[in-house]
């Protein structure tokens, strides 16, 4: 069965993006190294050596419809995994990339995490942080917690975990923590069937 893991570039005050949508400098560290990671990303030694592995066990990402609009579906070709469902009330529309049949359109969450994971045969599942991912992990849909912490405060903005309903959510102690260049790579394993209560 698929593990879903739900994963973003994160501030150190907990934010994936400013109030604008813009990113600014959370994303310098996939710039700022030696090693080709794709996309024309260059990143350090130790940031490769924990992003490619991450990248190549992906069989499926979900996705919201603001990301999706964003990025116009990266041009139909996914950064990682070979299947995108994307969490909307809208159609996919419709003069966009109609050979694009690895691109899926859900109305919820958990219709798009079990999507997700029929097409990722096996394979990882990572959903985007964020209003989608906080949903799904408030759900209970989430199993892992992957942040790309960036020292960087950003102040205000849209929050990792979304509008999730209230906590505390407990995770284990990370599995992984690797320091790159500017940015430092927590894994967490979530703790199932808890309480909301420490």
């Amino acid at each position: 069965m698929s593990t879903v893991v739900m994963h973003g570039v994160v501030s150190v005050d907990g934010f994936i993006a400013g109030p604008d949508d813009q990113v600014g400098p959370l994303f310098d560290w996939y710039g700022n190294g030696d090693v080709p990671l794709g996309g024309g990303n260059r990143v350090s030694e130790a940031s490769a050596a924990y992003v490619r592995p991450q990248w190549d066990s992906l069989g499926a990402m979900i996705i919201g419809r603001r990301l999706f609009d964003l990025t116009d579906g990266w041009d139909a070709r996914p950064p990682a995994g070979e299947h995108v469902v994307v969490v909307s009330h809208r159609p996919r529309p419709a003069d966009w990339h109609p050979e694009a049949t690895h691109y899926h359109f859900a109305e919820d969450v958990t219709s798009a995490v079990a999507a997700a994971k029929e097409r990722a045969g096996g394979r990882r599942v990572a959903v985007a942080a964020g209003d989608v991912g906080g949903q799904a992990f408030a759900l209970g849909l989430v199993d892992e917690v992957a942040m790309d912490v960036a020292p960087v405060v950003l102040g205000t903005g849209r929050p990792y975990f979304g509008p999730t309903a209230p906590g505390p959510y407990l995770l284990e102690d990370p599995d992984v923590v690797v320091r790159g260049d500017r940015v430092l790579h927590l894994l967490y394993r979530v703790r199932k069937g808890q309480s909301r209560r420490p």
